[in-house]
């Protein structure tokens, strides 16, 4: 008899089924062997949220459990979508199935360094054109036609308005220090007036993070080489998906934050109070905003005095 999948009703108690491979393992070498696909050096990584493990170094395998189906959605709907539009390499979808209510994806490796891995150590000018060219994937994917994707809940509306809501309570609980909650309800009170709710939305990736991009060597400079990680996708305002690359790489260094604005299709002209406003309440509704943790600036708590000054050490001109 071939092993089963548990049920799981809640996140935390999948967590720790995920977190010792010896549960699941079996059951995803039994999936590679149902599809006929070799699992000849199997790895699990662990981080991220689902089941994930290379089969080999050309497939890997991504287990979904039915309280995270919306995140399969998402994956299978974008790598459909985004299929040959992009410069970019992405994963391709080899095989889709379900398992005991767990639906599944293998997809193709990508060849490349793990972003996370190389960045630190790149040179100033390579981190520069990588952040241009993040910023060009960026509205590259957003001129992608949405397609289903348009079907994704929430909508953008419906999104925002909801972060809003819980916005300041999430930030006190995650310990953001008072002086920048002081200014959260006045920039809360003016969010839907900042974010367009009504435009034309545009695939959002969410996460354009080190950990899910890869990045190639080529005549001794560093370049985007592809883009992996689907399962947050959703669809709106596309100034939204600047918000991971200006939080983790950018480091409110002005050059870096030009290249990435600049690959965007955003002059300095465009980098105003305004925008810079708009992004800040932005970064506080994101739906994994945690400044605390995510702001990879030096010192930044001490820097700034308020959110105002927060925004320009992350914008600056």
């Amino acid at each position: 008899m071939s092993p089963s999948l548990p049920p799981f009703t809640d996140y935390e108690s999948f967590r720790s089924f995920r977190a010792n491979p010896a549960q699941w393992l079996p059951i995803a070498r039994d999936i590679a062997r149902s599809h006929g696909l070799a699992c000849t050096a199997p790895h699990v990584f662990a981080t991220g949220t689902n089941l994930v493990m290379a089969l080999d170094e050309h497939h890997i395998l991504k287990i979904f459990p039915p309280i995270l189906r919306p995140q399969f959605v998402s994956e299978q709907s974008s790598l459909a979508q985004l299929r040959g539009r992009l410069r970019i390499a992405i994963p391709e979808i080899v095989v889709e199935g379900e398992r005991d209510g767990w639906p599944y994806l293998v997809i193709t490796r990508l060849p490349g360094v793990l972003g996370a891995d190389a960045w630190p150590s790149l040179p100033e000018a390579d981190k520069e054109g990588v952040l241009a060219e993040i910023g060009a994937t960026i509205a590259e994917v957003q001129r992608a036609p949405i397609g289903p994707l348009a079907r994704i809940e929430p909508d953008w509306p419906t999104f925002v308005r909801g972060q809003i809501a819980a916005c300041h309570a999430r930030h006190a609980r995650l310990g953001l220090p008072q002086k920048f909650l002081d200014g959260l309800d006045g920039l809360l009170r003016d969010a839907t007036d900042l974010i367009p709710l009504d435009a034309a939305p545009v695939i959002l990736i969410g996460e354009y993070i080190p950990e899910n991009f890869l990045l190639r060597r080529e005549a001794g400079t560093w370049h985007l080489a592809g883009l992996f990680d689907f399962g947050d996708v959703m669809a709106g305002w596309g100034e939204y998906d600047l918000l991971g690359p200006s939080a983790f790489m950018t480091a409110g260094r002005p050059r870096r934050v030009r290249s990435l604005f600049d690959g965007f299709g955003y002059s300095g002209a465009d980098i105003n109070f305004e925008l810079k406003r708009r992004l800040m309440a932005l970064m506080m509704l994101h739906q994994a905003s945690d400044p605390i943790r995510h702001i990879y600036i030096e010192g930044w708590q001490q820097k700034a005095a308020n959110l105002e000054e927060l925004q320009e050490l992350l914008w600056p001109v």
